[in-house]
């Protein structure tokens, strides 16, 4: 199956393209190979998002992951993101309310100040981001789906010790 590729233009800051050369340089590979990585790892960690059956608080997890880049570097408003989220959601018990939607927007320091008025059992909570995400995890009965990183398909598991014969 031969895909046509196609060229695009891509605009970015000189110490992003720095460090996306190093990058490739560290790793003995083209420029172009680490664009295309980026790119391929955020369609597949992020296919939820062009998956239609996915909406409202199923798409919670993921906005949480990429809370900081929503607004400084997509820009989103408040208005967007709750279209992104609920704006094909048929069903009531997955809708997210816009005072919830606003808690992805904010900046830490409004954040947790928001969350000490909101939430009815406050946990002492150090890490104002953990809090966000059990706040809205029991809010909207989400999974704990666990973290993964790009290397947890490569842990070998923990294979049994061998005993030790004492003889």
């Amino acid at each position: 199956m031969n895909e046509l590729k196609q060229s695009i233009s891509l605009r970015l800051v000189d110490s992003d393209r720095a460090a996306v050369q190093a990058i490739a340089s560290r790793l003995y590979v083209r420029e172009s190979d680490i664009y295309r990585f980026a790119i391929n790892y955020l369609i597949n960690r992020f296919s939820c998002l062009f998956d239609d059956t996915y909406t409202g608080s199923d798409l919670l997890p993921s906005m949480l992951e990429i809370r900081a880049e929503i607004n400084h570097t997509l820009g989103l408003k408040r208005h967007q993101l709750e279209k992104i989220i609920n704006g094909n959601n048929l069903n009531p018990d997955k809708y997210v309310a816009m005072c919830d939607i606003e808690l992805l927007l904010m900046p830490q320091h409004l954040l947790k100040q928001r969350l000490l008025k909101l939430d009815e059992s406050p946990k002492n909570q150090t890490d104002v981001e953990t809090w966000l995400k059990d706040y809205l995890t029991e809010k909207y009965h989400l999974l704990a789906v666990e973290k993964k990183t790009v290397f947890d398909d490569f842990i070998i598991p923990n294979k049994k010790p061998r005993p030790i014969d004492n003889q």
